[in-house]
């Protein structure tokens, strides 16, 4: 309670008079004294009190302004005392409701976003898929008919690939994905990750050479053999027949690490510092490329609390993830 500097302040001043009034007694009646003791101490309280009255209101209009969205004032006091840490608390508080209201600014950003990538990256293929659904109104040869209709087809797989993937991609944005991580197998994870591509690799002739040990490393099964399987992906389509992709798995004290590579036409400089961006499309990507695998891919693992870095050069590419303990 001593410490605090408004009962400090008010205590010597009450010591104070008390000690006027003595040295006066001596000279005057003590009714007298005592009279104008009580009165100085009934004025003292009265300012005290006023005093704090008007600091709670500052308080009060402080949090009218926090209500309005006002984030901007600073109410810190760094004396001693009761109002201070209070002050200090309101602080606080104030910074707490200022980062979230940020957070949910970048949310609300990151929702329209993505509402815009699904929406432009729709039109090309519905646009197709009226002419031709128009062209197959009319009257056409079978033949015609069946390569329309196979063209369709492939649309709507199209769609529903991309819908799917942005979606995912819109969650990791979000932040709403809840990784399930776990002791993992890097064989098993290796091995589930090059599964879907190896009808793709065996067609290009292409080989594949894993070198991965046994140990497990801890993280999210599912989610990151989704992000091994869009770089897989990007070594395969960069990749000439008869080419090679080489993965290997390493476990180090500080972190493990899975390397990608491929000896394939590789990825032009000037392209290297946007290839993770959402829809960057590189000087040599595919006709069919939308350029969302590496962007999701670099979210899983960073999300996880890992890295992606890309190496390149006319040799053939080299994807380095690490997952830190």
């Amino acid at each position: 309670m001593f410490r605090n500097r408004e009962v400090l302040l008010v205590l010597s001043v009450m010591l104070l008079v008390s000690l006027v009034g003595i040295i006066v007694g001596s000279s005057v009646s003590a009714a007298g004294i005592v009279a104008a003791v009580s009165a100085a101490f009934v004025l003292l309280f009265l300012g005290f009190t006023w005093w704090r009255y008007r600091e709670l209101d500052r308080l009060a209009e402080y949090l009218t302004r926090v209500v309005e969205g006002n984030y901007g004032l600073d109410i810190r006091d760094n004396a001693e005392g009761e109002l201070s840490i209070l002050k200090s608390e309101i602080y606080k508080v104030t910074v707490m409701l200022s980062e979230q209201a940020a957070a949910l600014r970048k949310e609300k950003g990151n929702l329209a976003d993505a509402l815009s990538d699904i929406s432009h990256q729709l039109k090309t293929p519905l646009t197709s898929m009226f002419v031709m659904t128009d062209l197959l109104c009319g009257d056409l040869p079978e033949e015609k008919r069946v390569e329309f209709t196979g063209k369709l087809r492939r649309q709507l797989e199209r769609i529903e690939w991309l819908v799917t993937s942005l979606l995912k991609l819109s969650r990791l944005d979000a932040g709403t994905v809840e990784f399930r991580k776990a002791a993992v197998s890097a064989e098993r994870l290796v091995s589930a990750a090059c599964e879907p591509l190896l009808i793709t690799m065996e067609l290009k002739e292409q080989k594949l050479v894993v070198d991965c040990p046994e140990f497990e490393f801890v993280c999210d099964l599912n989610w990151t053999v989704e992000a091994l399987v869009n770089i897989l992906k990007n070594c395969v389509e960069h990749t000439p027949a008869g080419g090679e992709i080489r993965i290997s798995c390493r476990d180090y004290p500080l972190y493990t690490e899975i390397v990608i590579e491929d000896n394939g036409t590789g990825i032009d400089k000037a392209d290297l510092p946007y290839i993770f961006n959402r829809f960057y499309k590189g000087k040599n990507a595919g006709d069919d490329s939308i350029g969302i695998g590496l962007a999701m891919a670099k979210s899983i693992v960073v999300a996880q609390g890992g890295s992606v870095d890309v190496r390149s050069s006319d040799l053939g590419s080299k994807f380095m993830l690490r997952f830190f303990r």
